[in-house]
C-alpha cells in the first residue's frame, strides 16, 4: 500500500480524500488542513462521506511530513498564493514523496515554465528523490490527453479545439467568480483573470504541450476576448443576485498559430446565468457545464464530457475528474525515476481494481 497524505480539504481536497480512500493500492495516512476549526476532525467527515475513516486532520505540517509518506496530493489553492504553494510542494518533495497537484499553472508544461518555478522544484527533487506531476481539468486532461486521444481518430485535421462551457454560479468559490473573473461587476471593471496575457499564462502551456505532441511549430500564441452584460437582474441559487448591465458572460480563446493559421484553440464560454449570451454555445441537455473537444477536419469529430458529484453539481464533478487523473497517476509515479513530469509522460491508467469496489 502507498501511504498517501491529502494536503487541503476544500473543493479539490474533499474529492481527493474520497479518491484515495477508493483506490485499492493507496492508504490514506494523513490529512493536512489550514483552518484550526478542522484540526482533529475525521477525514471522512471533511470529505462528505457517510462514514469515518479513522484518520484525523492536523495543522502540523512538520509532524505529518515527518512520517515520510510515499505520496502527497497537494489540494490547496495556488491561484492567489503561487509562491506559498510552490514552497509547500517543494517541502513535500524534499521528503522524497511523489507529489500530484493542480495548483501551479506554469508547471502544466514544465518545458516552457519559467525558471523561478522549475529551479526550486528540480532542486527539491534532487535533494529528496521525489517526483511532481501537475494536472487538472482545464487546464488539465480536457486540454491535453483528451484532445490528443481524439485527434488520433481523424484523417485530415484543420483545427483542434478544446472548450469549457460552464455556468459559474455552480462554482463553489464566489470570490474568484465575482472578482477574478468579473461576474456581477460593471463592464468597465478589469478582472485579473481576463487581463491581457493572463489567459496565455494559464493555458499557454497546454497549447505548447499540444503542439509538441502533434509535431507542430508554433508561430505565436494569441488571445481573443468577448464580454456580455446581463440584460436583466438575475438571482442564482448559490451566489445570490447579479444586476442588469453587469458582466454576465465571458468568452475567450487562447490560440496556437501555425503557418499563419489558427490550428489549436482552448476556448472558454462562461456565464453566471443561461439567459446571458444565449447565442454562444451552451452545455448539451441544459446542464450547467461541459468539456468538449472538437476536431475540425474530415471527419468532423466532437466529444463532450460531463461529470457530476456532490448531489449532482457539475463543478464538483469536474474537480473529481481532475483528482481522478492525479490519484490514478500515483501508481505510475512511484515506480518511475524521480523527476518533474507532464501529461505526455504520465499515462492515464484504467481503473483496475476499482470497478464494483464498495466503500465501507
Amino acid at each position: 500500500m502507498t501511504s498517501t497524505v491529502v494536503w487541503g480539504t476544500g473543493n479539490v481536497g474533499r474529492a481527493a480524500i474520497r479518491a484515495v480512500d477508493a483506490h485499492p493500492g493507496l492508504e490514506l495516512s494523513g490529512v493536512l488542513v489550514h483552518d484550526p476549526a478542522k484540526d482533529g476532525r475525521d477525514a471522512g467527515e471533511l470529505a462528505g462521506l457517510a462514514h469515518t475513516l479513522g484518520v484525523t486532520a492536523t495543522t502540523d505540517i512538520d509532524a505529518l511530513l515527518g512520517t515520510r509518506p510515499d505520496a502527497v496530493v497537494y489540494a490547496a489553492s495556488g491561484e492567489l498564493r503561487p509562491d506559498e504553494a510552490l514552497d509547500d510542494i517543494c517541502r513535500a518533495l524534499r521528503t522524497g514523496a511523489v507529489v500530484v497537484t493542480p495548483a501551479l499553472y506554469p508547471l502544466y508544461d514544465p518545458r516552457s515554465a519559467p525558471p523561478e518555478f522549475t529551479d526550486p522544484v528540480r532542486a527539491a527533487i534532487a535533494a529528496g528523490g521525489g517526483s511532481l506531476f501537475v494536472s487538472g481539468v482545464d487546464p488539465g486532461w480536457a486540454n491535453d490527453i483528451l484532445p490528443l486521444l481524439v485527434s488520433g481518430l481523424g484523417s485530415r485535421i484543420d483545427v483542434v479545439r478544446c472548450q469549457e462551457i460552464f455556468d459559474y454560479s455552480t462554482y463553489d468559490q464566489e470570490d474568484s467568480v465575482r472578482d477574478l473573473v468579473g461576474m456581477g461587476h460593471p463592464m468597465d471593471y478589469a478582472p485579473l483573470m481576463l487581463a491581457e496575457s493572463v489567459p496565455t499564462m494559464v493555458w499557454g502551456g497546454q497549447i505548447r504541450l499540444l503542439a509538441r505532441a502533434l509535431g507542430l511549430e508554433l508561430d505565436e500564441i494569441r488571445e481573443t476576448l468577448e464580454r456580455r452584460p446581463l440584460e436583466s437582474d438575475v438571482t442564482t441559487a448559490t451566489m445570490g443576485d447579479f444586476a442588469r448591465g453587469t458582466q454576465g458572460a465571458v468568452r475567450f480563446e487562447v490560440q496556437g498559430v501555425v503557418g499563419g493559421e489558427v490550428q489549436l484553440v482552448v476556448e472558454h464560454i462562461t456565464r453566471i446565468h443561461p439567459s446571458c449570451a444565449p447565442d454562444w454555445p451552451l452545455p448539451p441537455g441544459g446542464g450547467a457545464g461541459a468539456h468538449r473537444v472538437i476536431v475540425e477536419g474530415r471527419p468532423h469529430i466532437e466529444v463532450t464530457v460531463q461529470a457530476t458529484d456532490e448531489d449532482g453539481n457539475q463543478s464538483a464533478g469536474g474537480n473529481a475528474t481532475a483528482v481522478g487523473r492525479l490519484v490514478s497517476a500515483v501508481d505510475w509515479l512511484t515506480t518511475a525515476p524521480p523527476g518533474l513530469y507532464d501529461a505526455l509522460d504520465v499515462p492515464l491508467l484504467p481503473a483496475a481494481g476499482r470497478i464494483g469496489r464498495k466503500q465501507p
